[in-house]
């Protein structure tokens, strides 16, 4: 894939083929696609993070709540999208003991109970035991700040899809001055 036919892309095409960067929910790529042409990969991403940035707050919740729990039900019954599963699985969370997946389990609820949403971490920035560390450090985070970072996050994640559409090696940084501690 190049800019150039990303650029020459009619509407319903567009979205078919970038609809899926964030989570179920085309709309986001729908937004972007008036901003072309784009110069690059880079700017693209900026374009959909833009439109999800834009957003109304009952959007950027929707599309929070469009992700997976880390290692939750739609995993387990193997209805988590292709992307996600492949994200999952970079970080072994398709490998837990059962001692993990009790723990994994725990904070799912308590943070969904919290927050409205799911826990939403760029796995690949981390090891399974960083991952721990930051569902318990975000727990204690009040809903305004958590909707941020898991925006933040969102960002990460699309950064690297975006990246695997055009076969670059490493992710599109969501931001110039994004720093994820591990």
């Amino acid at each position: 894939m190049d800019i150039d036919t990303v650029n020459r892309m009619d509407r319903p095409t567009f979205v078919a083929m970038f609809g899926g960067i964030f989570e179920h929910s085309p709309w986001v790529a729908a937004r972007a696609y008036e901003k072309r042409p784009f110069s690059n990969p880079k700017a693209l991403h900026a374009a959909m993070v833009a439109a999800v940035e834009s957003s109304a707050r009952d959007e950027q919740l929707a599309l929070l709540r469009a992700h997976p729990d880390l290692a939750g039900k739609e995993a387990r019954e193997g209805t988590m999208t292709a992307s996600s599963v492949v994200e999952q699985a970079s970080a072994a969370l398709d490998r837990l003991t059962p001692d993990e997946m009790a723990r994994i389990n725990d904070l799912n609820q308590k943070y969904r109970a919290r927050h409205g949403f799911p826990f939403i971490v760029a796995v690949r920035h981390y090891t399974k035991a960083g991952i721990l560390h930051e569902f318990e450090r975000r727990l204690a985070n009040d809903t305004a700040t958590e909707l941020g970072c898991a925006l933040q996050q969102v960002f990460a994640i699309t950064g690297f899809r975006i990246a695997e559409r055009f076969d670059r090696v490493e992710a599109i940084p969501a931001s110039d001055s994004e720093h994820l501690s591990v």
